[in-house]
């Protein structure tokens, strides 16, 4: 059987469904019928200001019906979606462009502001539009997408080394299986109320719609003040599905905004972007207690996701790992995975390489394919040199290592330094932090001081002597691994995506090297 297109997936479900509701925002709900019918308008509409030939549609719109019309408007022509995110800095969204040239830029108001700075004078062809003129437009009679699973789909752009965006286009067919298998395994169907917490610019929003939308569910999109109280929009939007990063737990936790008990209408929690502690789990568990608690992982690269691990109900079951997180599980079983060491040889603990359906065919700029993929020679993988063929692995960058049966998340490839000669992973360190009793949460940066490069323990939680963490850190690690430096936050940083910022944290801690003294080995 052909893989499903997006589009086919959404058609399918208008046909069987079409008086269900599809969306709610804030001041509207829109049933499968009235959505396609907006989609179908402003596809119309597009293809009139710009004419037939589509290849890529940028959309500059977040949490609206323009965005989310827009991303099935996209699609109904058989183009592939772009999103920008309208909180990046201008100078991103226009290196996007000159990466990845669009034909159109779709904008609802949050995107003005950066189409008055210098995002809209581009070639493309220019829309701003309200929610209002997509809901109010004139039906449109379009022919069915000439999308084929061959097509892609959309183009989501992940941080690169040099400083450079890079761009990741994702198929029809690379779609299709993560969609079936996702519907499956949460029992996802009409009736069902689905969370939206990540902004498109961010490929777990791919679940968001399309698992929700190719099952008959209800995607329920709050605004950025519901997302400060989850527990309130949980219960007071029904929620039954919920999936985010952890660090929206932890983030709640330290306001405040987690009371417990009162998230019974959760059925499924679904964890992804971040290592999810178990002390995080236990602590959500506290706020829905009726909810199945999955942990899932993937690269951009990957298509979503492309591992699971189910909680226990029992948390007397719960798996005990070497970090304290929760295993990513097995990688799915229509995939084909290595475990590789240093030197590309299978190995227990390595980097996790992964080909298969679900795994992309290549960067939009085919110089970052270098060193991304690996191909069997012998008892060894070696890095690919040339074309990226279909049995070609791609290598992930993060490291993991099986205990009890199941993958354990280790940090990434990169999150290993050599600090006085000595090789160590920074993982190590902030899972010795985290079970420190008053330690919330803990990040552990390598910063490079006059040629000197230093750990910098970056933590939440009661605020604690940073004489007393190095105690602690001593009776459980070599003394090279104890941080020079300690820096007390209220909360971690939040990047975009709602990740923990890295790079956000390393400021905080040069600016505070300036003023606090030198503590430790």
């Amino acid at each position: 059987m052909s893989a499903r297109t997006l589009p086919q997936w959404f058609a399918d479900t208008v046909r069987h469904h079409p008086d269900a509701t599809a969306l709610e925002l804030a001041d509207r709900a829109l049933t499968y019928r009235e959505l396609d019918r907006c989609a179908a308008a402003l596809a119309a509409r597009i293809r009139a200001a710009h004419g037939d030939r589509l290849d890529r549609v940028a959309l500059l719109a977040n949490r609206s019906l323009v965005a989310f019309a827009g991303y099935l408007a996209v699609q109904r022509l058989g183009a592939a979606v772009v999103p920008l995110n309208v909180d990046h800095p201008v100078r991103r969204n226009r290196l996007i462009a000159d990466t990845s040239p669009f034909d159109v830029l779709l904008a609802d108001p949050s995107g003005g502001p950066q189409l008055d700075t210098g995002l809209g004078d581009t070639p493309a062809t220019v829309l701003r539009l309200t929610d209002d003129e997509v809901f109010d437009a004139s039906p449109a009679d379009l022919p069915p997408s000439p999308a084929g699973p061959d097509d892609v789909a959309y183009v989501l752009f992940t941080s690169g080394s040099t400083g450079r965006p890079k761009g990741v286009p994702i198929r029809h067919r690379n779609v299709d299986p993560y969609l079936a298998r996702n519907i499956a395994r949460f029992a996802v169907g009409p009736g069902c109320r689905m969370s939206h917490t990540f902004d498109l610019t961010f490929d777990p929003s791919v679940f968001d719609l399309f698992v929700t939308w190719g099952a008959g569910a209800t995607l329920v999109c709050p605004d950025r003040t519901e997302l400060l109280n989850p527990v309130t929009y949980l219960v007071e939007r029904g929620i039954t599905h919920w999936f985010s990063v952890p660090s929206v737990v932890t983030v709640g936790g330290q306001l405040g905004t987690l009371p417990t008990g009162l998230a019974t209408s959760v059925r499924h929690s679904v964890f992804i972007g971040e290592q999810l502690t178990l002390k995080t789990a236990a602590a959500w568990r506290e706020v829905a207690p009726g909810t199945v608690i999955d942990n899932v992982y993937g690269p951009t690269e990957l298509t979503i996701a492309c591992t699971e691990y189910r909680l226990p109900a029992d948390p007397a079951a719960w798996p005990a790992t070497s970090n304290d997180t929760v295993p990513i599980g097995p990688v799915y079983e229509f995939l084909d995975h290595v475990v590789v060491d240093e030197a590309g040889r299978p190995a227990p603990d390595g980097e996790l390489c992964v080909r298969g359906s679900q795994r992309f065919d290549g960067y939009v700029d085919p110089a970052d394919d270098t060193g991304r993929f690996l191909r069997a020679d012998g008892d060894r993988y070696v890095p690919v040199q040339g074309p990226v063929e279909p049995g070609d692995y791609y290598r992930t960058g993060d490291r993991v290592r099986t205990e009890h049966g199941e993958l354990v998340h280790l940090g990434r490839m990169d999150h290993q330094v050599k600090v006085r000669g000595y090789r160590m992973e920074l993982g190590e360190i902030e899972t010795a932090l985290r079970r420190h009793p008053g330690i919330d949460d803990a990040v552990v940066l390598a910063v490079r001081v006059d040629e000197d490069l230093r750990l910098i323990a970056c933590h939440t939680g009661t605020p604690t002597p940073s004489r007393e963490l190095v105690r602690w850190l001593r009776s459980r690690l070599p003394v090279h691994m104890v941080p020079r430096h300690w820096h007390h936050v209220p909360k971690m940083p939040l990047n975009a995506n709602g990740k923990t910022d890295r790079t956000a944290l390393r400021d905080l801690a040069l600016d505070a090297l300036r003023l606090e003294p030198t503590v430790g080995a």
